[in-house]
């Protein structure tokens, strides 16, 4: 049985040899301000309440700032998604012997001169048509006054004078919250439109940076197998951004030649503003058809309804024919799987879930075959 006492200065470094060797237990140092006591319990109710609290609150801390920075972080999101997707691009260039930075100019200006495109080919006539079509809606109405069904439902329910009311540029204003709002709204619009253009580019530049920055975090035993998985996916993504433009070109063309076909006016600038919309998987193709089907009753009641018929139809080819097929050949993702992660995307994150949806789809399916399910057969 062990014996125990308190170590004083005359104790011997070696005991006799006569005694039992036995532990030596020192008392704290007693210092100016006395000797320290025993080490809180960590196990004590005040102390787990108290951990938890600031658990809590960090969590909460974190939720805040998260919820606060969620339009930049999607911001940030979009254009790391581009610059992925442009750098296939970079990469060919480079292969033709075109310096990077060069290479990224290049894209970047291309990039540049696509949006500006778009945008001078969509303001003035969207302005001078939507004005066009608030001018023209009486007239349109009075036209369908000569079906008497119509021209009755038209003089009990008062449409006329309501129609005309409620299109007139006051309450057009007001329902975007007057010159204020739209002032704010395009605001907003070109400060985010100039912040992922600025984001994708400095992304784009620095690509081969972040990317080898990410590989030096995975341990050295996996760094081979991760990196050749990761730029499996970015190919991917380079896939789909290849794969999308060529729908939105497809989508462009066929407006254009509805355009000429009707005669409506600026047709180049109507499958420009198709194809930009398009690049928005599913809900996409709905805003352009918006956008022209205005134009058409613009131009003529019988324009419209043909521009309405046309994209009612073209849209369901596109959604459930062109896009999987296009999809299928060059992210290889199934049909199925390609229109249910589309649906899912818009449902679950709106535009940016659509964005991202087919290329998640095509990289959780590789690492389910890669990955997950060697694993589960060498158990």
């Amino acid at each position: 049985m062990w014996r125990f006492r308190v170590a004083t200065d005359d104790d011997e470094t070696t005991p006799p040899d006569d005694e039992p060797l036995e532990p030596v237990v020192k008392e704290p140092y007693a210092g100016r301000f006395g000797r320290p006591g025993s080490p809180l319990n960590r196990r004590a109710p005040f102390m787990t309440g108290l951990l938890g609290g600031l658990g809590l609150l960090l969590a909460y801390g974190i939720f805040l700032g998260l919820r606060n920075a969620a339009g930049i972080l999607v911001l940030i999101f979009i254009a790391l998604f581009l610059a992925i997707g442009l750098n296939p691009a970079v990469v060919r260039l480079r292969s033709w012997g075109v310096p990077r930075g060069t290479a990224v100019a290049i894209v970047a200006l291309s990039l540049v001169a696509l949006i500006a495109g778009g945008i001078v080919a969509l303001i003035p006539p969207l302005i001078s048509q939507t004005t066009q079509l608030i001018e023209n809606v009486p007239e349109y109405i009075r036209s369908l006054q000569r079906n008497e069904t119509i021209n009755e439902l038209v003089q009990r329910y008062d449409i006329l004078n309501r129609v005309s009311n409620a299109l007139n540029a006051g309450t057009v204003g007001n329902a975007v919250g007057g010159v204020v709002g739209v002032g704010r709204m395009l605001a907003g619009t070109v400060f985010n439109l100039l912040a992922v253009l600025v984001l994708t580019i400095y992304f784009m530049a620095s690509f081969d940076r972040i990317r080898e920055t990410g590989y030096s975090l995975v341990p050295a035993s996996r760094r081979v197998r991760v990196r050749l998985l990761t730029d499996e996916i970015l190919t991917k993504v380079g896939a789909y951004m290849v794969g999308a433009i060529s729908i939105a070109v497809l989508a462009g063309a066929s407006t254009w030649f509805l355009a000429v076909i009707l005669g409506l006016a600026y047709p180049f600038a109507l499958a420009v503003v198709v194809a930009v919309t398009d690049l928005i998987p599913q809900i996409g193709a709905t805003l352009g058809a918006i956008v022209v089907s205005l134009v058409g009753f613009a131009s003529s009641l019988s324009d419209g309804i043909v521009c309405v018929v046309f994209f009612v139809i073209y849209q369901q080819i596109e959604n459930y024919l062109i896009y999987p097929n296009v999809m299928r050949r060059s992210v290889k993702v199934s049909d199925v799987a390609a229109v249910v992660a589309a649906l899912l995307g818009v449902a679950l994150f709106g535009v940016v879930g659509a964005l991202v949806a087919i290329p998640m789809v095509a990289a959780i399916q590789l690492i389910m075959r890669e990955v997950v399910i060697p694993s589960q057969e060498a158990r």
